[in-house]
């Protein structure tokens, strides 16, 4: 964008609506908090989501561990909810990104998309055999224990974490992707061969079962799979400790003194606009392509968009809900906003609040059953296509009163823009 001046449930989301848009007007003047407090707040909200994202994948190693052991369409079936279960703290922590160089450091190897499938395991038509773009394109290390990158012969005799760190991003393209929720996902779903029509990934329990084994290479699957699993654990667990008291990135936010300000209003106007509203949302809609949705082996993207804007309502009010049910909550930006531009700070909330309502439209027609992501963007569907493009308006509506904080406050932030979103001309 061009020199740029929030797991709630239901009732939860009800209270909100009124209370954002309207009660601020009729209240008391608000105090306005220190910096200090809302950065304090706003790691803690870091620290906690972390932690619950966490347990999370935890539990997914649990039940993928159980899986493996005895393969079956009820474990695939429980590893798969493992995953999409997982899925929702992360998404609620996607706010830190771009106001924090130690978040955007650390975050491709857990969420990097979309992938190349075919360097990690076998690929049906249409895939296409080879990729101007990437030599790897059909490496399949799952099916061969000895393989070159670029110039170097690896030894991929042993599926291990190890191996897969060297391939995350090989020869410097991004869609190497091999580690992450994302190569899990794949692992888990396989490809989503249905194109804009109905159904995800179909790939069978039998691809892990050693007796009946569908696909070859079951051993060396489960391998990777378990290999993938832990990392993301592993992964996990940094970047909580990372927000804990003395962590690396608290201390870095707490550094930047009152520009740890324009660091929070940077992560949600970029995630806003340039990430959600336009790589994630808009490409998929202009090109008609389900290779363009975020969880596109699971068909879970509603799920994923909707607990983005959650997660930036979160720390915008200073106020997240985990996954436990408690409470994490303290001074926040809204509060100093309010204090400082009562006007833009309740545009914002009603902004957000519209924001919110559409990425649930779009939930809760995936949810019922009539219309998954991938579907409402495909073509010759006007009614999908509508309830796509009217979360990518309230996002771009957001993003401008995310903007207009940024004036009422004087602060320098520079977000995170989408060339393909611009050139679209959809702002």
């Amino acid at each position: 964008m061009r020199s740029l001046l929030l797991r709630f449930g239901a009732p939860f989301v009800a209270a909100l609506l009124p209370y954002s848009i309207g009660a601020a007007a009729a209240s008391a003047p608000v105090p306005t908090p220190a910096p200090a407090a809302i950065v304090q707040t706003y790691a803690n909200i870091a620290h906690a989501a972390y932690e619950d994202s966490l347990a999370g994948v935890k539990a997914l190693r649990a039940a993928v561990t159980a899986f493996l052991a005895h393969a079956d369409p009820q474990t695939l079936g429980a590893a798969r909810a493992a995953w999409k279960a997982a899925r929702i703290p992360y998404s609620q922590t996607e706010g830190f990104r771009f106001g924090n160089a130690i978040v955007d450091e650390w975050e491709p190897k857990v969420n990097s998309w979309p992938l190349d499938e075919g360097l990690i395991d076998y690929v049906a038509p249409p895939y296409g055999a080879t990729s101007d773009e990437n030599p790897l394109y059909t490496l399949n290390v799952i099916a061969h224990g000895r393989i070159r990158v670029g110039a170097k012969q690896i030894d991929a005799s042993r599926i291990d974490k190890r191996l897969l760190r060297q391939l995350q991003g090989a020869e410097g393209v991004a869609a190497n992707v091999a580690t992450g929720y994302h190569a899990i996902e794949f692992l888990l779903w396989g490809q989503d061969l249905h194109g804009t029509g109905k159904g995800a990934g179909e790939r069978p329990y039998t691809d892990y079962d050693a007796a009946r084994c569908t696909h070859g290479n079951c051993a060396r699957r489960a391998a990777y799979l378990t290999a993938a699993t832990d990392l993301l654990v592993d992964d996990l667990a940094e970047m909580t400790a990372d927000w804990a008291p003395g962590g690396r990135a608290r201390a870095a936010v707490f550094a930047k003194g009152d520009g740890g300000l324009a660091a929070i209003l940077t992560g949600l106007g970029s995630l806003s606009y340039g990430e959600l509203a336009g790589e994630r949302m808009k490409l998929g809609l202009i090109l008609h392509d389900p290779e363009e949705e975020q969880d596109c082996f699971s068909d879970n993207t509603h799920n994923s968009h909707y607990y983005d804007e959650v997660g930036m309502i979160a720390l915008w009010r200073g106020h997240y809900l985990r996954a436990d049910g408690r409470v994490v909550s303290g001074a926040s930006l809204r509060d100093y906003a309010l204090a400082r531009n009562a006007v833009a700070a309740m545009r914002l909330d009603t902004a957000m609040a519209a924001a919110l309502a559409r990425v649930r439209a779009i939930k809760d027609t995936a949810d019922s059953g009539r219309m998954a992501y991938d579907q409402m963007i495909g073509p010759n569907n006007p009614a999908g296509n509508k309830l796509v493009q009217d979360a990518i308006d309230a996002l771009v509506a957001q993003t401008h009163a995310i903007e207009g904080v940024v004036a009422a406050l004087h602060l320098n932030v520079r977000l995170q823009a989408s060339d393909k979103f611009e050139n679209a001309g959809a702002r």
